[in-house]
């Protein structure tokens, strides 16, 4: 049956929402970009506006989060389970919480990254950040999967790009094993709590990718079922 028959019989699909939800995380974790670029030149009043920014978009989407938990139908006639969905929505909502942690860290300490990590965190974050982006491509495709009935091209389509997000994550792997390798060389020349908030920041981007991915995972779980 077609997700706008679906609506129509049962009430406002939630899928729409859903995929809202995931929009608004991933544009948390896409501030952390201009964020860090400012803590690089330590304009401390940039950066907490920034911060400011991240945090409200956050709240938004906890506002959808809670919206979606409320609203959900409790019915037999979802078209697909209840429960899968809310595990979808509470791992999205996990990407937003994790930018809003290291944005509040960085900043709350104005912490300052040394020059030679400079451009390998970067490159790390921006790697991470794309790992959200896949997610929100994936779950993009849940109205058409709706469509098809979960079956045919769209199906190999989500699923490639579920594997996609697979491949990106790992990248995240491999660029934080070259971020904390730059930072073990110099560690010894920096202040010691510096250094081990550094490495928190660091495991947080990581985390950032890795909760990301796991959107794609509960959306193969749903494929499977």
């Amino acid at each position: 049956m077609p997700s706008n028959l679906l609506s129509s019989v049962f009430g406002r699909s939630p899928i729409g929402p859903i995929q809202k939800h995931i929009a608004k995380a991933h544009e948390c974790a896409t501030e952390l970009l201009p964020f860090f670029q400012a803590v690089y030149e330590e304009d401390w009043e940039l950066a907490a506006n920034l911060q400011h920014t991240i945090s409200r978009l956050e709240e938004e989407a906890d506002v959808i989060k809670k919206n979606v938990r409320l609203s959900l139908p409790k019915s037999l006639f979802l078209p697909v389970p209840r429960a899968d969905l809310l595990e979808i929505v509470t791992v999205q909502d996990k990407v937003a919480n994790r930018a809003k942690d290291i944005a509040g860290l960085v900043l709350g300490r104005e912490m300052k990254f040394p020059e030679p990590i400079r451009e390998a965190f970067l490159l790390y974050l921006q790697r991470s950040i794309e790992t959200s982006m896949q997610a929100l491509r994936a779950m993009n495709e849940l109205d058409e999967l709706l469509e098809t009935g979960f079956r045919g091209r769209e199906v190999d389509l989500v699923e490639h790009m579920i594997e996609e997000l697979d491949n990106i994550e790992s990248d995240t792997d491999d660029l934080q094993v070259q971020v904390r390798k730059i930072l073990f060389a110099i560690e010894q020349d920096l202040p010691p709590v510096d250094v081990i908030f550094l490495y928190k920041i660091i495991d947080w981007v990581g985390d950032l990718a890795d909760r990301a991915s796991r959107v794609g995972s509960y959306l193969q779980l749903t494929l499977a079922r």
